[in-house]
């Protein structure tokens, strides 16, 4: 039972967070992640810089506001690596990371005349995995 459990734990903690930055324009000197305002709404003057993605560790079922904090603020220090002192949201939510599963299942062996059952029926279940997630520009906002 022992090997099942440290199995799962594994498997569950094998998908890391990550976080991504593809330039769409030349980078800036980096900044200050705290420096980085989050936008829902462009705002009046600004320029790309670069495609920003986010994820947190996988949970299971549904993402939790801590991975979504988490996700927020993976994306803040993207941005100010590249020098980006705004991200505008394109999106922010539960993303799909697989299941896990367990089966149990029993055999019937037979040679000539001797039969051995090492149970009957089965047992199987799983339980889907989700990450949070999120999506944004990078955007210099002039002062």
């Amino acid at each position: 039972m022992k090997r099942i459990a440290n199995f799962l734990g594994v498997c569950l903690f094998a998908g890391c967070a990550g976080s991504s930055a593809h330039l769409v324009a030349p980078a800036r000197p980096a900044i200050n992640p705290a420096e980085v305002r989050i936008y829902h709404y462009p705002p009046r003057h600004y320029e790309e810089i670069a495609v920003l993605d986010a994820t947190s560790g996988p949970r299971f079922f549904h993402g939790t506001a801590e991975g979504e904090a988490e996700v927020l603020h993976r994306l803040q220090e993207e941005a100010a690596r590249v020098g980006a002192n705004g991200i505008l949201l394109t999106s922010v939510g539960d993303r799909p990371s697989g299941a896990i599963g367990l089966g149990v299942g029993g055999e019937t062996l037979s040679s000539g005349h001797r039969t051995f059952e090492a149970g009957e029926g089965t047992l199987s279940g799983a339980a889907p995995l989700v990450r949070n997630g999120a999506a944004g520009i990078a955007i210099h906002v002039a002062e």
